[in-house]
């Protein structure tokens, strides 16, 4: 009997026939796996199993979990996806690689007084609100301009553009929206795509999938990626 293949695995076959059917390649695409509330036992499987990206909502979290993980793995990336208080902003810079959650311009200020102060440049993707929900943070799209240019004055390193679109509502729109954004303001990336639309997000452009229920299973607390 053939062995059934990994949760990761399936993502990757996943990713693999979305990026074939947009005639991408599947180089174009970082799978972030979203750890957040999963402790280091639950994540450690996938770390041998090769997957590098991983994705945490909350500084604080992450500082509990991965000092020792990136000890045993030291090639691992690490993404802060959740919003982010400008007063965490030196902790995120020392610990994380990628902030997918730029999204005003008291977060820009502090954000470049950390990396100053660290000689870390961490690539920032800018967050912008799709949908016009407050509750998920994010630049609103007539704001999205001067934020931008606020962040290259600053000299920040900008990835890209980053959504989350409304629950329950058909993403493609936002996505294809995101993208028209992101190549509108001369950006590369495009942070877009979670474990029930990953898929979509990929064929509208995506470069960054951040896929949590898919790889680990349903969380521990009621919010999920």
């Amino acid at each position: 009997m053939e062995k059934a293949d990994t949760p990761l695995q399936q993502v990757q076959t996943n990713i693999a026939q979305a990026c074939k059917l947009a005639r991408r390649k599947v180089e174009e695409i970082t799978l972030v796996a979203v750890s957040k509330t999963h402790p280091a036992e639950a994540i450690e499987p996938l770390l041998l199993e090769g997957q590098r990206h991983f994705g945490e909502n909350r500084v604080q979290e992450a500082q509990g979990k991965w000092p020792a993980l990136r000890e045993a793995h030291p090639a691992v990336q690490l993404h802060l996806i959740g919003q982010l208080q400008s007063n965490k902003a030196d902790d995120a810079v020392e610990l994380f690689d990628v902030i997918h959650s730029l999204d005003r311009p008291s977060l820009v200020k502090a954000l470049a007084k950390a990396m100053d102060k660290t000689g870390r440049r961490v690539p920032c993707f800018v967050q912008v609100d799709v949908g016009e929900e407050d509750q998920k943070g994010g630049c609103p799209v007539a704001e999205l301009p001067a934020l931008l240019e606020l962040a290259r004055d600053a000299d920040l390193p900008l990835a890209g553009l980053m959504c989350i679109p409304p629950f329950d509502i058909e993403p493609a729109p936002f996505f294809a929206f995101l993208d028209k954004l992101a190549r509108d303001h001369g950006l590369e990336g495009r942070s877009m795509g979670m474990s029930g639309d990953y898929e979509t997000a990929i064929k509208l452009g995506s470069t960054h999938v951040r896929v949590g229920t898919a790889l680990f299973g349903e969380r521990f607390q009621a919010t999920q990626h």
